[in-house]
């Protein structure tokens, strides 16, 4: 399977106008401590200021608790300790992406949750072929977590694999046993 197989494309995206059917893939763009990171916008409901977290006790350093979100309670991961990088540090350009993901097992629930990014900046059209497999080796995000890579205003971006990284299973393993990341 290609890195950008379950990318949507940008034509499938409801309200999207301008995109030729199967043309082109949208992510939107995030700021991650010095990372510049990519989701799959397909996967993005809206986003939001940080506003009151009400933290969780004895969960991983990555939880950094819960929101209400129109009467749901949605948990909210800081990116960048979930993916071994420093914890976000808020500051005014500090957002939620609220995002809902797939479980790999069809029967399940999608996951909505809310990711702690340092800023979000654009929604970036590619043509899949732009969107490449990610290397072995020589990245700071573990290769497990990315789709592929792409290039943004020169720089070289990580387009995340989110049910990879926000697998239930997964989460609740490391909720278990206090892992670090």
């Amino acid at each position: 399977m290609s890195a950008v197989a379950t990318l949507q494309t940008a034509a499938d995206q409801p309200g999207n106008a301008g995109g030729t059917a199967g043309s082109a893939v949208s992510l939107l763009r995030l700021a991650v401590g010095t990372q510049t990171l990519a989701v799959s916008i397909a996967d993005v409901r809206e986003i939001l200021q940080v506003g009151r977290l009400t933290p969780m006790p004895r969960t991983p350093a990555f939880v950094r608790g819960v929101i209400n979100l129109r009467g749901a309670v949605v948990p909210v991961i800081d990116l960048g300790a979930r993916l071994g990088l420093c914890a976000a540090d808020l500051g005014r350009r500090s957002c939620i992406v609220i995002v809902e993901v797939a479980q790999a097992d069809p029967g399940d629930p999608p996951l909505v949750a809310g990711l702690l990014v340092d800023a979000v900046f654009e929604v970036l059209q590619r043509e899949p072929a732009a969107v490449e497999p990610a290397p072995e080796l020589g990245t700071t995000v573990p290769h497990r977590f990315l789709h592929g890579i792409t290039r943004a205003e020169g720089q070289l971006v990580g387009v995340l694999a989110l049910p990879v990284l926000l697998a239930v299973a997964e989460l609740a393993e490391c909720i278990e046993h206090h892992c670090t990341h």
